[in-house]
């Protein structure tokens, strides 16, 4: 079975002003699609095909296609369902019990902040659930995340920020610390929460 893009659960304009409609619907029609077609390419005829983006994730990237278009499959399918218009500011349950264990709300925003502003060109910055339950902050280049073997930390994503260009260059230009801290006001607390208990 192939894999298809994951529909939206808001319009295109509805994450404005943080993510202006443009940028949403080109990074979702085109860069996702992209991934999701090479992607489909990548593992047609071989033993990766039929299984779950999470376990090719874990298991399929010693192949370079496989690893880029996997990760970016994986990765903007989580970045679109922990985003919704509005926000809901804080965390809750579980997921707000690690991170205060972590050191609480705004130690937890400072560091997933400088994990986004310092990954060098292009990568994400991720809020990871550890095998012990507890929580670690990281960054990844390009499209690799914390499922991959070849990952600096291990762990599960739970909440990730895009910060290759092209999730923010038409409304922010190179301001990326500003498109970090305008990320807060639309982190749906209440999906990262589900995913941390999955």
């Amino acid at each position: 079975m192939s894999f298809e893009l994951p529909k939206l659960g808001y319009a295109y304009d509805a994450l404005e002003p943080t993510i202006d409609a443009k940028t949403m619907e080109i990074h979702y029609t085109k860069h996702h699609q992209a991934y999701i077609d090479n992607l489909n390419k990548a593992i047609a005829g071989t033993d990766l095909e039929g299984k779950s983006i999470e376990e090719i994730c874990k298991t399929g990237t010693d192949k370079m296609a496989v690893r880029n278009n996997g990760g970016g499959h994986f990765n903007h399918s989580l970045f679109w369902e922990i985003l919704t218009p509005g926000g809901s500011k804080e965390p809750v349950g579980n997921v707000k019990a690690a991170i205060d264990a972590y050191g609480g709300f705004e130690k937890f925003k400072t560091d997933f902040s400088e994990a986004a502003k310092t990954r060098f060109g292009s990568g994400w910055a991720w809020l990871c659930k550890k095998a012990d339950g507890s929580v670690a902050v990281c960054s990844s280049p390009n499209q690799d995340n914390p499922l991959m073997p070849v990952a600096d930390c291990q762990g599960v994503p739970v909440l990730g920020i895009d910060v290759w260009e092209h999730a923010y260059y038409l409304h922010y230009q190179n301001r990326r610390p500003d498109y970090i801290s305008a990320f807060f006001d639309i982190v749906n607390w209440d999906k990262v929460e589900e995913k941390f208990n999955k």
